[in-house]
């Protein structure tokens, strides 16, 4: 009992250290830039739609302060206070996913042909795949920090996370949302690997998905078979299936090598869709040029890249496997959305980290940021970095 309370008096003295300073200006110099390219890309719509060319920015805006006030607010909490909050925050996160998939639910929001909101009509609206990402980063670190050497087991190191990342990605392909699975899938499996467990699944499983993948390009499984046609050539149907890919093509190559200058482009008076969301990334390389949108790139790498670095000297295995969860998030998701809106990738919704419009999501991710720097006022010395 005395040791335990002196390691809490320890971890209490270590959170009121530094946060990691080089992680929390590119994550502020991002959530500015995006905000610029939110304004540039969204005004011609929100005019249009909405009578006021700065609706989609203010609203963005307004979350994105919320957002970093969460953030430095977070980083002052001691992340062993999310121990306790592991379990009643998945649960939650359940809960919610299945109230969005109820047949007749008052509160859940459908746009697009995907009901992936819960809400009050557009006054409020938030997507609870956001919390099931943050929900399973926590639980997994939490539970994968304490077993050590039994993840490599198939009973303690397979079958328990496996139970969990079926149940949400079933109730998310309801929705359906096919992108957000694929990241919660993919963070869960990383923080399975880096917490231990047997090699031969990560094989198993990367042969799995690449025989899948295999399937439905060769058109065995039908499913998504426009998706990847389109993806092969849109050009097939540029006023229908492929328009958005075709338009998003030509927004990039407009840009050339220097852009067509800030708040110039062409493509986002109503010819683009999703301009301000998905497909913002195609107006960066309108505007900014391939020199602009590669420097955009680079902070994403750099960012991902000092989380990683942040991971790897945090001070226990639980810190640093909350910090390798939430970068992989980011990560995954700016290559996905980054892979689409390029045509690298088949098209599907999802979103640019601190870029695309959408202010419970923006929250979301300053918040996470929040507990990587939590992480990082307790790691461990080092001579340089």
């Amino acid at each position: 009992m005395q040791r335990l309370r002196e390691k809490e008096e320890e971890s209490r003295e270590l959170a009121r250290g530094p946060i990691d300073l080089p992680f929390c200006l590119l994550v502020i110099l991002l959530t500015g830039i995006g905000l610029v390219m939110l304004l540039s890309a969204s005004f011609p719509s929100a005019y249009y739609i909405n009578g006021d060319p700065t609706h989609y920015f203010v609203r963005q805006g307004i979350f994105a302060i919320a957002g970093i006030a969460a953030m430095f607010l977070i980083s002052h909490f001691n992340y062993q206070r999310l121990r306790p909050l592991a379990k009643p925050l998945l649960y939650l996160a359940i809960i919610l996913l299945v109230l969005v998939v109820i047949p007749g639910n008052p509160f859940a929001v459908t746009r697009n042909n995907a009901t992936r909101w819960l809400g009050v009509g557009e006054l409020f609206t938030f997507q609870p795949s956001e919390i099931a990402k943050v929900a399973v980063v926590v639980y997994f670190s939490n539970s994968i920090s304490k077993k050590k050497d039994k993840m490599y087991t198939t009973r303690y190191g397979i079958v328990p996370y496996l139970i969990i990342m079926g149940v949400i990605a079933l109730f998310m392909l309801l929705e359906p949302h096919l992108s957000g699975t694929v990241l919660i899938l993919g963070t869960g499996a990383v923080l399975m690997l880096v917490g231990g467990i047997n090699l031969g699944w990560v094989i198993a499983a990367v042969g799995g998905a690449a025989g899948v993948a295999a399937l439905m390009f060769s058109g065995i499984i039908s499913y998504g078979q426009s998706r990847i046609a389109m993806w092969h050539n849109p050009w097939l149907d540029a006023q229908g299936d492929g328009y958005q890919l075709v338009q998003s093509l030509i927004s990039i190559g407009s840009g050339g090598l220097l852009g067509v200058g800030l708040g110039k482009s062409r493509q986002k008076y109503l010819y683009l869709p999703e301009e301000h969301n998905d497909f913002i990334f195609a107006i960066v390389c309108e505007e900014l040029g391939l020199i602009g949108a590669t420097i955009i790139m680079l902070l994403f790498a750099a960012l991902i890249l000092r989380g990683y670095w942040i991971a790897l000297h945090a001070r226990d295995r639980f810190g640093s496997l909350l910090v390798v969860g939430v970068t992989t998030l980011i990560a995954l998701q700016t290559f996905l959305n980054i892979g689409v809106v390029t045509g690298l990738l088949p098209t599907t919704g999802i979103s640019l980290p601190f870029f695309s419009y959408g202010g419970t999501a923006l929250s979301m991710q300053l918040a996470e940021m929040g507990i990587v720097l939590s992480v990082s006022r307790q790691m461990k010395p080092t001579k340089a970095g």
